[in-house]
Formats: C-alpha cells, sequence, structure tokens
C-alpha cells in the first residue's frame, strides 16, 4: 500500500516539479510532434509523381470544395470553383499573345484585389514564374525591376496606366507586352486584357505546359530592398512555396477560419503567408486592399474574422486608435506577423483580449526562420535541437565599425555567447538552399558568408542582429548594413541619395533612419552638403523626393559643411542615428518634411514637441 502511495504521489508531483524546472516543456514537446508531422507531410508531398507543387494543393481544394468561399473582397465573393475558372480565363486568354509562351517569366503590377491572385494561379497553371512588383514605385525603381526579372509580359491594374505610361517608351524598346486589367485601352503600347479575359475558355489547362517545372524552378520574384540602391529579386522556388503552405496550419489554421489580409499581396507576409498559407488550410480570406486602422475591428466583426495577420506597425496603428467599449468584442483567435514589439504587445493583449500571438521571423531571400510557438512576450522565435539540427544556424559576433564578422586568428568567425547580440547566419545546405537574386551575383555574393566556423564551409549572412538568452529565446536586436524600416517597408538608402543628389543645391548626402518616440521602426532622416555658394531650398528637394513610394521620402533634413567618413571612405551613421533630430541639442540647420507646403520646414523646439507627443503626425 505504501508503495503504491509513493507511486500516486509521484505521478501527481512529477508534472508540477516538470512545469517549475523545464516550464516550456510540454510546448516544446508539442511544438516538436507538429514539426516532426510537417516535414512528413512535406516529404510525402516531394515523392509524389507527378510532381506536385503548390497549384496542386489548390487544384485538391477546388474539387474537395469548390463551393466554399475562397476570397471575400469588399461586396463580392468568390468560391475555390471561381477562382479556378477565372484562372483558366486568364490563363488561356494569356496563351492568346504571340509574344507570350508558357514558361515566361510574367511581371504583375497591381494592388490587392482578387485578380491578383488569379492571375498568379493562371501564371502557376502554364508553368510562369510571376514578379511581383511593388505597386508604389516608379519611373526608375519600376523600370529596374521589370527589367531584372526579365519578365515579356507586364500585367498592370488599370488604376496604375499613369505609373506605366512613365516607362512605356522604354518597355516598347524591349519589345514588352504590356497587358491592361481594363476592358478599354487606347493608349498606343498598350493593349485591354480584361475584356480578352471575358471572352476567354474556361477549359482546364493541359499540365504539359508546366511539365518543365522542377522543385527548383522559380515560382514568384518577390523583390526587397539592400544596400544596392534599387530592390532586389528574391527567387522564391517551388520547393519554397511548397513549405509555405504550412505556415498557417502550423499554428492551428483550419478550414473554419476566416484570415484578414491586409497585408500588401507584393509582400512575403501577404503572399506567402496569408494567399499561400489559406490554401493549404481551405481558408476563407478577407482581402482588403489596404490597412485601415478605423475599419479594421468593424470588417472583423462584420465577416466574425478569426485570424489576423500584422507587422508591427499594425499592431501599434490600432493600439493608437481611441477606445472603444466593444474593443474585445470579435471572434479573433489569433495573430501572425513579426516586428511586433513588447511595449505593443503588452498593449494589444491588455486592450483587445486574450489573442494567441504567434510572432516569428523570416526573410523572403533568407534559408532560415523561427517560431515563438510559445507567446513569449518580446521573442521573435524559439530554439530546438531538431530545427538547428536540419537547419543549422549560428550567431556570431559583429564588428559595428567595420561593418562585417568578428574572426579569430584563424580568420573563422566567433561565436556570440548567450544573451550576447551576434548576426544571425545560416547553413547553406540542400535541405536550406540560398538561391539569391535574379541577375544580381554581385549582391548574391554579398550574402555569402565563408569560412564561417570551418574553413570552407558557407553561410548565409542575415544581415540581422540578435539576442538568444539562456531558456532559449530569440530577441531581435538591429539591422547591419545600409536599410532601415519605416511604415513596414524596407527603405534603401542609396536609392534616396541617389534621389536628395539631382537637387540642385545638394553636393552629396548621408541618409539613415532614426527613432522617433511612439512609432515603430525609423524615420527617414538625412545629412545633406550643399553645393558652394547655394542655399538649401526646401521645396526643390521635396520635388526630387516625391517621385520616391511615401515611406522612402526622409522626414528629416540636417544641413552639414561635411559628410563625415572612415578611414575607408564608409558614410559614418551610427553616431548620427543617436543624435536623432531634437533642434535642442543639435546646432546644424534642421528641416521637416512638410506635406502640405511641398517642401522641408525648419524643424524648431516647438515642431519637435509635436512630433515627439503625437500632436503632428508622420
Amino acid at each position: 500500500m505504501l508503495v503504491v502511495s509513493i507511486c500516486v504521489a509521484s505521478l501527481l508531483i512529477f508534472p508540477l516539479l516538470l512545469q517549475t524546472l523545464c516550464p516550456y516543456f510540454w510546448k516544446d514537446a508539442f511544438y516538436l510532434v507538429k514539426l516532426i508531422n510537417i516535414s512528413k507531410t512535406f516529404i510525402l508531398r516531394r515523392r509524389r509523381r507527378p510532381i506536385f507543387l503548390f497549384l496542386d494543393r489548390f487544384l485538391e481544394q477546388a474539387v474537395a470544395r469548390p463551393d466554399a468561399t475562397f476570397i471575400v473582397f469588399e461586396d463580392e465573393r468568390f468560391s475555390y470553383r471561381d477562382a479556378d475558372t477565372t484562372s483558366n480565363r486568364i490563363a488561356n486568354a494569356l496563351l492568346r499573345h504571340p509574344q507570350y509562351h508558357a514558361g515566361d517569366t510574367v511581371a504583375l503590377f497591381m494592388g490587392n484585389e482578387p485578380a491578383f491572385m488569379f492571375i498568379c494561379l493562371a501564371l502557376a497553371k502554364l508553368g510562369s514564374p510571376a514578379a511581383l512588383l511593388n505597386h508604389n514605385i516608379r519611373s526608375r525603381s519600376l523600370l529596374h525591376c521589370f527589367s531584372c526579372s526579365s519578365a515579356t509580359v507586364l500585367i498592370a491594374a488599370s488604376e496604375l496606366q499613369d505609373a506605366v505610361g512613365e516607362v512605356l517608351s522604354s518597355l516598347r524598346e524591349q519589345r514588352v507586352t504590356v497587358l491592361l486589367m481594363a476592358r478599354d485601352c487606347d493608349v498606343s503600347g498598350m493593349e485591354s486584357f480584361s475584356s480578352e479575359v471575358e471572352q476567354a475558355s474556361d477549359a482546364p489547362l493541359p499540365r504539359a505546359l508546366r511539365s518543365h517545372v522542377t522543385f527548383k524552378s522559380p515560382a514568384v520574384l518577390i523583390y526587397t530592398s539592400g544596400t544596392t540602391g534599387l530592390p532586389k529579386a528574391a527567387v522564391v522556388n517551388q520547393n519554397r512555396l511548397l513549405m509555405a503552405l504550412a505556415v498557417l496550419a502550423s499554428n492551428g489554421v483550419t478550414a473554419s477560419d476566416v484570415i484578414y489580409l491586409n497585408l500588401p499581396l507584393y509582400h512575403t507576409a501577404g503572399f506567402l503567408v496569408g494567399f499561400v498559407g489559406a490554401v493549404e488550410t481551405g481558408s476563407c480570406i478577407l482581402l482588403r486592399r489596404k490597412f485601415s486602422a478605423s475599419q479594421f475591428w468593424v470588417d472583423c466583426r462584420r465577416h466574425k474574422v478569426t485570424v489576423i495577420q500584422y507587422i508591427g506597425e499594425v499592431l501599434r496603428y490600432l493600439c493608437n486608435t481611441p477606445t472603444r467599449p466593444d474593443d474585445r468584442d470579435h471572434c479573433v483567435r489569433l495573430a501572425i506577423g513579426n516586428g511586433l514589439r513588447a511595449d505593443v504587445w503588452t498593449d494589444f493583449l491588455r486592450r483587445f483580449g486574450n489573442i494567441g500571438v504567434r510572432e516569428f521571423y523570416a526573410s523572403t531571400e533568407g534559408n532560415v526562420g523561427f517560431l515563438n510557438y510559445t507567446g513569449k512576450i518580446g521573442a521573435i522565435g524559439r530554439t530546438n535541437f531538431l530545427q538547428h539540427k536540419l537547419f543549422p544556424y549560428s550567431l556570431v559576433k559583429y564588428d559595428t565599425e567595420r561593418d562585417e564578422p568578428r574572426r579569430n586568428a584563424r580568420g573563422l568567425c566567433i561565436e556570440a555567447v548567450k544573451g550576447e547580440t551576434g548576426l544571425l547566419v545560416s547553413k547553406i545546405t540542400e535541405r536550406a538552399p540560398f538561391i539569391g537574386y535574379v541577375g544580381n551575383e554581385e549582391q548574391t555574393e554579398k550574402k555569402r558568408l565563408r569560412d564561417v566556423l570551418r574553413p570552407g564551409d558557407l553561410y548565409f549572412n542575415s544581415g540581422d542582429l540578435l539576442r538568444l538568452d539562456l531558456e532559449g529565446f530569440l530577441y531581435f536586436q538591429d539591422r547591419v548594413g545600409d536599410t532601415f524600416r519605416w511604415k513596414g517597408e524596407n527603405v534603401a538608402t542609396t536609392e534616396v541619395a541617389d534621389a536628395l543628389s539631382l537637387a540642385g543645391c545638394v553636393r552629396d548626402s548621408n541618409v539613415y533612419g532614426v527613432e522617433v518616440p511612439g512609432h515603430e521602426g525609423r524615420a527617414g532622416m538625412a545629412v545633406l552638403t550643399l553645393r558652394e555658394g547655394a542655399p538649401f531650398e526646401g521645396g526643390l528637394v521635396y520635388q526630387q523626393v516625391v517621385g520616391l513610394p511615401s515611406y522612402a521620402r526622409p522626414r528629416f533634413i540636417r544641413i552639414q559643411t561635411e559628410v563625415e567618413v572612415t578611414s575607408t571612405f564608409k558614410q559614418l551613421k551610427r553616431r548620427l542615428v543617436e543624435e536623432g533630430f531634437d533642434p535642442e541639442s543639435i546646432a546644424d540647420p534642421l528641416y521637416v518634411l512638410d506635406e502640405a507646403a511641398q517642401s522641408y520646414s525648419p524643424l524648431t523646439p516647438r515642431v519637435y514637441g509635436l512630433l515627439t507627443s503625437g500632436g503632428i503626425k508622420l
């Protein structure tokens, strides 16, 4: 009897002891089981013949649940059958163009609307990669992004006709077919495509049209900013797309969920997580053209949204809206995204209720990712043995002055200890490849890091500084290089500097990001030196930066006599970033972007106070 009592007592005490000594044991165990099941599903799909791709999963859903709602957009609803037949029409209409051949890359220049998704499905049926152009870019950037994709066709939304018109002569020189999603178009060099689609057959496309596609074939090109000054086209291959199917499913999303998608579809988050992820689960997508803080919860209540996506800014904007008595009156149970600051995370949960937050870390071109499946506030992910074994990675010490990893006497990188900030690098393997950027071997090579932990090894340089704590949680610290993030978008400083250099009064510029109280990310700021004898002309500078996307325009200007550089002639940024834009502590003339006056106006202590207190919105 005593033995039985001891056994029973041990069984009762063991879970409490386990919870005390290993508080995340059960969550870790459940996640590992889920990871193993996901891996099994992926392996089985990889073994299927004929080859099984993202498109095949969509076709399975279209057969299994044809009448289920796939997309809700404004006052329209589209079922899986609708998406299937409409994408068939688009593909058949595209095949009628003599300059297009199945397999050719097609550039897509559109905002968030169902046609974006339908065209992507059509291109998948034709075995054609889709280059997802940011609909905010114009002129030089637009032409650059299109040209580096090697696309033969550009499909644009009707409202972007003027933007296409700015580069139309160059496109015609390249013999590009320009198709406008409109019923009528009288511009020479552009063709109306909507009417062609309406008249085309909805017959299924022969599988033979995509017989050339392998797991290594490009599926989509997603553009990412970098230090080159212009966006780079990162290749997402079919294997990566197949893996992306698991993103929502691994977080417990099912066919009964309604997913609110208001992030740009040209972004990794909107396309891979929202669109591709929903195809796997068979969920309904509530699609919105763009994020609106005032309409967010109205939409969620009206459509009984259960899953939302975010970038850090999105949840902060929601927290900044006026408090309402029905703030917790919604069906949202899960929020998935990245870039969420700990203080915003806490405020969001306190105000809007017990919503499960799944913060993750990943990059468009990267070969490693992390998920905070425990809900630990502030962490971007949690490490585990299995993931580290399958996808080796490390945090290495980084020399911020030399802008490169620190190395020991043997020339190898030095691993950061737990609690210390280090550069995330991930080993490039067959299982975790780094494909690189289309037509940009120089920038692709810059992302490859050799002789990291052993002579001759090869790693992907993430460009992100992270910290690993003693419990195994990862925290984002900063980005290295010349890119900063503002309004949820990456801003390449060289592109901004190039625009500033066109102003006649500017001799040189140094662009960087500064923190603004109450705002996520960093606002653009530029130190300018002026041509000899030239005064600063705010209106002239404004005319040059207005051609940039709104998020890339410098909010602040600082005038100096010289741009400071290092001994190796690299522009100094760190001290400038730390000094910020406070006119009380900076003797140099300061200016702030004034959209109403279409100029840059003096940044006075009064204006500074309003900016930092929220009295003036950026």
